[in-house]
This record gives C-alpha cells, structure tokens and sequence, in this order.
C-alpha cells in the first residue's frame, strides 16, 4: 500500500512506514504547505494513496461528497508518533488491507483497535 501522510503528522512515518513494508510519502514533499484538504484529498484519489491523518476533514469531506476513494487511516488523539502508534498502524494496515483497497476510513483511538467504515458513507 502506498500511504500520503499528511502535514500534521510527523515525517518520521514515512521512514516508520517503510521500514514496515509499505510506500510512503509526506505532503511536504509533493504538495504545497498551505495545500487545503479537499486539494490533498483528490491528489490522494488521483495517485491511489491512502491518506494517514489525525484532521476529521477527511472523513468529512468523504461523506459530503459520497466518493469511494481516498481510504483514509485517521489516527485519534495523542501521541501521534510511530514510536508510540507505529506498531497498531502496521497491524491495522494488515487486518484491513481489503477494506482499504475498496475504500475505507479505518479509525485508531487510544485502543489502538481498529474501527472500519466502509466508502462511501
């Protein structure tokens, strides 16, 4: 799976991530800082990323607009980090890979069990 971090999550994922097996790339590095959601969103859908956000824009904009795609993994409450969360998100990526293919908003709480809702909402 090739994964869009967004910018309000740290960079150190995408090395995290890659170390896990997955592609991986940080908004910083393909699109403007001051980019808005819906601009991130359809890049995400454009390219087939899958997009890790802690922002509920997200799964906002997905349900306002009743698309498919992008899947979105929406990490819950702090700390945001993969030296904390890393080890719940590598699994979820795992337990939820077919819903995250078709489409998906898969939510991490402090549980760090994860919650699927299948697109479009």
């Amino acid at each position: 799976m090739h994964l869009l971090i967004d910018m309000n999550l740290t960079l150190r994922w995408v090395d995290y991530l890659r170390g896990g097996g997955h592609e991986a790339t940080h908004w910083s590095t393909v699109g403007a800082c001051n980019a808005t959601d819906p601009e991130i969103c359809e890049y995400a859908r454009t390219h087939g990323l899958i997009v890790m956000t802690n922002d509920l824009d997200f799964p906002h904009i997905l349900a306002l607009t009743r698309f498919a795609a992008p899947s979105v993994i929406l990490l819950r409450n702090e700390p945001l980090v993969p030296e904390i969360r890393g080890l719940a998100v590598l699994a979820a990526l795992s337990v939820c890979a077919e819903e995250l293919k078709r489409g998906a908003i898969v939510s991490l709480d402090l549980s760090d069990l994860p919650r699927v809702r299948v697109l479009p909402l």
